[in-house]
């Protein structure tokens, strides 16, 4: 009982993602977790000594990166588990820290330096441009209680978004042209094999994340 009183807002919020996954309501907030995907495989094409060409995501909640050298092994893990550890940092930060609306804002700038620098399309400059001022404008307008609220919706919806679409994409439609089959077709394995692992690894940094930073108290407490 003492658990459920003191974290019930981020239950709450972890039913309501669920309840609504399928509903258009949560729609933003998928794309925002395929950008951080997409994302992910820039920055460790960067990270390994390559670059980046471009970035594209949809509104069929699909994307893509183009990149030009850099570790191929890195760069298709980094996907799905670089999205996962942005969402977990997002999540820390709204739990941990007092810079709520700087993050936000902070996150809203990146999506727009990224759009400017990658984004070549016209349904992604549509996407990362109003989301990224959106961002700006919540950090900019917005309590440091709502913009808390913000970060913690947008990184529970990583951390739940992230195992299911690993598990979709390569366990339950191993056929589909994932991150996990070109990195078993260009590394070796099966895609079932690295879909497991990264499942196994999302899974544990899921109860990690939550062990360490939950606290005695995580729920929001509003100023009247």
């Amino acid at each position: 009982m003492a658990f459920l009183r003191d974290h019930w807002q981020l239950i709450a919020l972890t039913v309501a993602v669920f309840a609504l996954w399928s509903t258009p309501l949560v729609l933003p907030l998928k794309l925002l977790v395929v950008f951080f995907h997409e994302l992910s495989h820039g920055l460790a094409a960067i990270l390994t000594g390559g670059s980046i060409e471009s970035l594209s995501v949809n509104f069929q909640q699909g994307g893509e990166a183009w990149t030009r050298g850099g570790s191929r092994f890195l760069i298709l893990t980094a996907g799905y588990l670089g999205s996962l550890l942005i969402g977990a940092g997002l999540l820390i930060a709204a739990l941990r820290g007092r810079a709520d609306r700087m993050v936000l804002s902070g996150l809203g700038v990146l999506m727009l330096v990224v759009m400017l620098l990658y984004v070549r399309d016209v349904t992604a400059l549509l996407i990362c441009g109003a989301t990224g001022a959106a961002l700006i404008a919540a950090g900019r307008f917005l309590s440091a209680q709502w913009c808390d609220l913000i970060l913690r919706v947008i990184g529970l919806s990583s951390l739940i978004y992230v195992p299911y679409d690993i598990f979709d994409d390569t366990l339950r439609r191993a056929s589909l042209r994932s991150d996990a089959r070109m990195l078993a077709e260009e590394v070796g394995g099966t895609t079932m094999i690295w879909g497991a692992l990264w499942l196994i690894i999302s899974l544990v940094v899921i109860f990690w994340c939550m062990r360490r930073v939950l606290g005695r108290d995580s729920n929001i407490h509003f100023r009247r």
